[in-house]
């Protein structure tokens, strides 16, 4: 019978303070995922991106090969030590799992040793991670292909942010008819975006003689042969009513008699 396999350790002091100051140097250093990591099958490799707080458990930022992820992972869930053929595993993207993704976009460490807290061993003092520069990524090793730190809701609203502001909202057009007949009526009527708001409004000549003043020159000079045209018009009216009731005033007097 096969024997069982053995707890993986986790991470000594010594090896993070040497993932630290590779990170530091520019040079995300390569792990290999033990039998306890979640979501990613054992002996496969990644880097470490960045380090976070011990105190949060799973501190260490880790891409595994060929995927454009960041997540998280404990100090049991990874070593340094390369695993032989049999055990290593060709890169993959990993399977869907409710591991939280890494909100670590820029590489960070921490420049003193701390001890992981994890089972069997004592808790660590907090270490507070020092930001540094960020670092162009290496080529990715074993053959898998380059890949980049998934962008996280922070770089989401970063970019919302730098969007254009939403356009406003057009308003409609409004359309103003003024009409007016040969005898001298004027009506007005108003559509406002396709719809008719005033239809066959009685206006006065006056007040349209005024409003064309007001509004160009031009528009004053016609609008101003339109009235003149139809006070002719009326003038020509009233006087042949009053020759009208002339006639009718004279036959009405012939009928007393």
């Amino acid at each position: 019978m096969p024997s069982p396999r053995t707890k993986p350790q986790p991470l000594s002091d010594s090896e993070i303070q040497q993932i630290a100051t590779d990170i530091a140097g520019g040079r995300p250093p390569m792990v290999w995922f033990t039998a306890a990591a979640v979501g990613v099958p054992e002996g496969r490799s990644g880097k470490v991106i960045a380090l976070g707080d011990p105190a949060d458990g799973d501190f260490l930022q880790v891409r595994p090969t060929g995927s454009k992820d960041v997540l998280s992972f404990s100090p049991t869930e990874v070593t340094l030590t390369k695993p032989p053929r049999g055990v290593a595993v060709s890169a993959a993207p990993p399977k869907p799992t409710t591991r939280k993704e890494s909100a670590v976009t820029q590489t960070s460490t921490s420049t003193s040793t701390a001890t992981p807290s994890a089972q069997g061993s004592a808790p660590a003092p907090p270490v507070t991670p020092k930001p540094l520069r960020s670092t162009p990524e290496p080529s990715e090793q074993d053959g898998a292909a380059k890949g980049s730190v998934k962008q996280t809701p922070a770089a989401n609203a970063a970019k919302a942010a730098k969007a254009p502001a939403a356009r406003k909202t057009k308003a409609p057009e409004v359309t103003v008819t003024l009409t007016g007949t040969a005898d001298g009526e004027w009506s007005v009527d108003v559509v406002s975006g396709k719809k008719r708001t005033v239809r066959g409004l009685p206006v006065n000549s006056s007040a349209v003689a005024q409003a064309a003043k007001v509004l160009h020159p031009e528009v004053a000079d016609v609008v101003a042969g339109i009235l003149e045209a139809a006070r002719g018009v009326q003038e020509a009216k009233v006087q042949q009513l009053q020759a009208e009731l002339e006639e009718a005033k004279r036959l009405l007097e012939d009928l007393r008699d």
